[in-house]
């Protein structure tokens, strides 16, 4: 009578979390191998999980909304004929409750497992750790000296019995928090009561020493709390006034003087998404470790624009977009100037170069934006890449990309050209070294020979990474772009 998880998968080496979005079937149904389980929404996508065996859902034990790490248990499958005790006695094997003779994947009798799990329970939790009733086994034991944590966190372990080197913390260089606790806690099917969140200010240790704003401690006075509770988001690794709100929205202290005095003040709060914060985590980290330079051209489209037009004439169902087109030039220009078709290791301090161009290419997609890769593109086609990108770019929209799909990527392009904005600068996608923002094709005043005549443009403007590409080269990439772009009869050789 095989009992078996149904867990957060990992989709891509840099998946850490998941939001269970829905359940696609309920407790009790019966599925086969291939059925969709559930939906889960990670970082960059919302994909559904499918089922690897045939079984029946016997138990849910995680509802819609809630955020998990890789491999948290999300529900428990059995036969049928399974009985519940046997399936309690396999959750609390799972926990670590059970000792090892107990199997955790296959209980043949559910009384023995029951009367073993008993006696297990009936044995006092380890000498010098407190009991506590709602955190895991999983979870308990004690915390080394070595683990990194804010004091209000260490005294919380202390009390709780808790082993913080099986905490992931999230503040600065792995920081564990009151928050990570809470968090780590309720992965594995625990719930931590908090002994008075809102402690006053009396009660509060000496945070002056904390680099905050003056708002934020203002706020953090006021509500109570201790700025070494908070995760530092700010500028110049500064507790923010978010970081506060953060926080006594973590600990459910939420009540604004608007509130307390009875009045609406017409705020609608709405926590940000997997995806939101990953982006704000990334492009945060990128401005702020990679020095930012960039190099701006404008690029004559005419022969470009000819050549789409007789193209997509010739063939209907080609289709060609400038976009396209920008792609195949862009990868040919990496060709020729492959400093900027690397990535950067700011820890290992070593650049790799890539022999073709990976090209990633931002999407908007609800929510965020998304950067579905073009790989090889300078040995592709311009109907390769037309098809491809259409076909990229719909199921980004969808959410049913692969991870190998959009991770990774050697070089980025963002175009906004389709929105009407003539020139704008892009923030890095680490570890890539550059990006290339493209305005909106448009007529222009220009002069040629010696007159002044109107002739379709756009804007190229690369953003480099001054670690790695110095502006000669920079200027190097964007003189070749022009190049190609200006006799577009090179990209079809």
């Amino acid at each position: 009578m095989s009992i078996r998880p149904i867990e957060v998968p990992k989709w891509g080496l840099t998946m850490e979390e998941g939001t269970l979005s829905r359940w696609l079937i309920e407790a009790g149904q019966p599925f086969s191998k291939g059925d969709e389980l559930c939906e889960i929404e990670t970082s960059k996508i919302a994909n559904a999980l499918e089922a690897s065996f045939d079984s029946v859902l016997r138990r849910i034990l995680v509802q819609p909304g809630v955020t998990l790490p890789v491999g948290a248990l999300l529900a428990v499958a059995a036969p049928a004929d399974v009985d519940d005790a046997a399936i309690d006695a396999w959750l609390a094997a799972r926990q670590g409750a059970a000792p090892a003779s107990v199997p955790a994947t296959d209980i043949a009798d559910p009384a023995t497992a029951m009367s073993e799990l008993r006696v297990v329970a009936s044995n006092p939790a380890p000498q010098g750790l407190p009991a506590s009733s709602g955190v895991p086994a999983a979870l308990c034991g004690q915390t080394p000296d070595s683990v990194s944590a804010t004091s209000h966190a260490l005294r919380l372990a202390q009390r709780e019995g808790i082993d913080l080197s099986r905490v992931c913390g999230s503040g600065r260089d792995g920081r564990i928090s009151v928050a990570d606790i809470e968090q780590a806690v309720q992965a594995v099917g625990g719930q931590l009561a908090l002994q008075n969140p809102s402690r006053p200010s009396a009660e509060r240790g000496d945070d002056s020493t904390v680099a905050a704003t003056p708002i934020a401690r203002r706020l953090a006075r006021s509500r109570g709390i201790d700025l070494r509770d908070c995760r530092a988001t700010g500028s110049r690794g500064r507790v923010c006034r978010a970081d506060v709100e953060a926080l006594v929205a973590r600990a459910g202290l939420y009540a604004t003087a608007d509130q307390s005095a009875g009045q609406d003040s017409g705020r609608v709060e709405q926590p940000m998404s997997t995806m939101r914060r990953t982006i704000a985590a990334r492009l945060q980290s990128s401005k702020q470790e990679a020095p930012h330079y960039r190099v701006c051209m404008d690029l004559d489209l005419e022969a470009m624009l000819e050549l789409k037009d007789t193209l997509n004439h010739a063939a209907p169902a080609l289709k060609l977009s400038v976009n396209d087109l920008m792609i195949k030039a862009t990868a040919h220009a990496l060709m020729a100037v492959p400093q900027l078709n690397a990535q950067y290791d700011a820890q290992r301090q070593v650049v790799t170069g890539f022999a073709d161009a990976d090209i990633a290419v931002a999407v908007a997609i609800d929510g965020g934006l998304i950067t579905p890769i073009i790989p090889a593109a300078n040995r592709r086609s311009l109907t390769e890449i037309s098809d491809m990108m259409r076909d990229l770019a719909t199921r980004a929209q969808a959410g049913t990309l692969r991870p190998s799909e959009f991770q990774g990527g050697s070089f980025s392009i963002s175009n906004l050209g389709m929105y009407g904005v003539s020139q704008f600068d892009a923030i890095i996608n680490p570890p890539q070294v550059a990006i290339l923002a493209l305005g909106a094709a448009e007529q222009r005043a220009v002069v040629r020979d010696g007159g002044i005549c109107a002739r379709r443009q756009l804007t190229a403007s690369l953003s480099s990474d001054h670690r790695v590409i110095d502006g000669a080269v920079a200027a190097t990439f964007l003189r070749e772009l022009r190049r190609l772009v200006e006799t577009p009869a090179l990209l079809m050789v």
